[in-house]
């Protein structure tokens, strides 16, 4: 609706390993649009990388560089000039959904599939505060010990050992 005179809760949705913005809607359909409106939430779908400039660094493998941003801020090169996918999610993006379209910045879920869920989980888990739920569908819940998440933290991170930060299992450890 044109006349919008609250803001509107909504659900921040994060793609799988080698998807793109356009997954969730390709995938869910209509029916996940109209059960949004219907409920009164709108759905944000960011990317799972940054694309679309020949000067995002890339990897032949389908597992790293576009498509496969594991929601992390890249601190090691030639990654750490875009792959900022944390704070996108956690700052930059909010930020502009939350002015741009009236969306309510306490009104927020998060929920992603596979490296989605994962960064999903995350997200929450560092910032519990910021997200009235979270929820995952098959997420990486032990990035560090699988083959997928240990290849990614050393080529953002730089060691398996900086991605504990970004491993579900690993920050759910830290709290008991």
């Amino acid at each position: 609706t044109s006349k919008v005179d609250k803001d509107i809760p909504y659900l921040m949705w994060l793609s799988g390993l080698t998807c793109d913005d356009t997954n969730f809607a390709v995938k869910a359909g209509s029916r996940a649009f109209d059960a949004a409106e219907k409920e009164g939430i709108a759905l944000v779908m960011p990317d799972t990388s940054p694309r679309h400039d020949p000067s995002v660094p890339d990897d032949e493998a389908y597992d790293l560089g576009i498509g496969a941003g594991f929601y992390v801020n890249a601190t090691e090169a030639p990654y750490d000039k875009h792959f900022k996918m944390h704070t996108y999610i956690t700052e930059e993006l909010p930020k502009l959904v939350e002015s741009e379209f009236k969306l309510s910045s306490t009104l927020k879920s998060i929920s992603g599939h596979s490296m989605g869920g994962h960064g999903a989980l995350t997200i929450a888990f560092k910032n519990p505060s910021d997200w009235v739920s979270v929820s995952a569908v098959a997420p990486i819940c032990n990035p560090t010990e699988c083959p997928w998440g240990v290849k990614a933290f050393k080529a953002y991170l730089g060691s398996v050992e900086a991605g504990k930060a970004h491993d579900a299992t690993c920050l759910l450890q830290e709290r008991s």
